[in-house]
Order: C-alpha cells, then structure tokens, then sequence
C-alpha cells in the first residue's frame, strides 16, 4: 500500500497574500481580454444568428474545453500505466506522488470544465454577437488557465491561483450575463 503524500510545509499568510495577487493579474488580463474580444471580435467576424447555429457555436467552443479533460485523463492513465503502485487503480490505493498532480489536475480540470461549458452553453443563447465573441475569448482564457495552473501546481496555492483565476472568471462573467439577460426578459414580459 502507498503511502499518504504529505503536504509541504504552508505559510498560510504569505501563501494567501499570493493568491490575491495573482487573482488580481487574472483579473486584469481576463477583463480586458473580455471586454475587447466581445467588442472587437464582431467588426472581425460574423457570428451565426439563428439559436441552433450558435448552439453548435457554443458546442463547438465546448470540445475545446473537452480536450483539457481528455489531457488530464491521459496524464492519469500514463502515469497508472507506468507505476505498480498506480497500476491497480484509485479504489485500491493512495496515488502515488507521481499521481498526485495529475489526478489533482485532471479533478480540477473536470470540476471547471463543467461549470465553463454550461456558461458556453448558456451564453449562446443571448442574442447578439458580443456574446458569441466573448465565448471564444472564454476558450481562449480557459486554455490559458489550465496550462498556468498546471504548470504553478507544484508551487502552492500561490502558484495555482492564476491558472485556477483565469479559468474561472470568465465562466462567472457568462453566468452574470445570462442571469442579466434572463432577468430583463422576465421584465419585459412583466411590462407587456
């Protein structure tokens, strides 16, 4: 049986000053990054109209997001592959050290995968072009997310925090457009 991974050592002050700062450079690169690609874009592109054509838009977008997972499945099947100790499988043991930061990936990848393409999803069906445009920013920024937050893993919670940052927001930017959105149809029926 494998033995637990122990933690490293934590400086919760120190490591919880890092997060802040890196969440605030997430910020500053997603808003602008948002904002530009949802105004811009359109002057670039046309966008479909019709709800199932940016159904499949937002579909399409989401296979993007798909293929993050399908990385962290193959990152946990490589190494279960490679190591008696993994071989067996999670039911039967710890994950190794080996393990670890893939498994932690490939869960954390699951986990905002999920909540990213129901904001994708969702979104799509807003009308207008901006929204289609700040989807693919969202792929965009969401790939950025998981490779920074892949790469600072093994750096702690401070090191995480852009990765995870630049992952989630844009998905809680979809979700407070839809329930704007959603919001102004319910007054509008109200109204009428």
């Amino acid at each position: 049986m494998t033995q637990p991974v122990s933690p490293p050592h934590v400086d919760l002050p120190k490591e919880q000053r890092a997060v802040v700062r890196q969440a605030l450079l997430a910020f500053a690169v997603c808003g602008p990054t948002l904002v530009l690609a949802s105004l811009g874009l359109p002057r670039i592109f046309t966008f479909p109209e019709g709800l199932a054509e940016r159904l499949a838009f937002a579909l399409r977008a989401d296979l993007v997001i798909a293929l993050w997972v399908v990385l962290g499945v193959r990152m946990v099947a490589k190494v279960r592959f490679r190591s008696a100790e993994d071989n067996a499988g999670s039911a039967y043991s710890r994950p190794s050290a080996r393990l670890a930061v893939p498994k932690a990936f490939l869960q954390n990848t699951l986990e905002q995968g999920f909540i990213t393409s129901v904001a994708i999803i969702a979104l799509a069906t807003v009308g207008g072009e901006a929204a289609l445009a700040y989807i693919v920013a969202t792929v965009v920024l969401f790939s950025l997310g998981r490779a920074t937050f892949l790469r600072g893993y093994p750096h702690g919670a401070g090191g995480r925090a852009f990765g995870i940052a630049t992952t989630a927001l844009p998905a809680i930017g979809a979700y407070g457009w839809v329930l704007v959105d959603m919001a102004s149809d319910v007054a509008g029926l109200a109204a009428g």
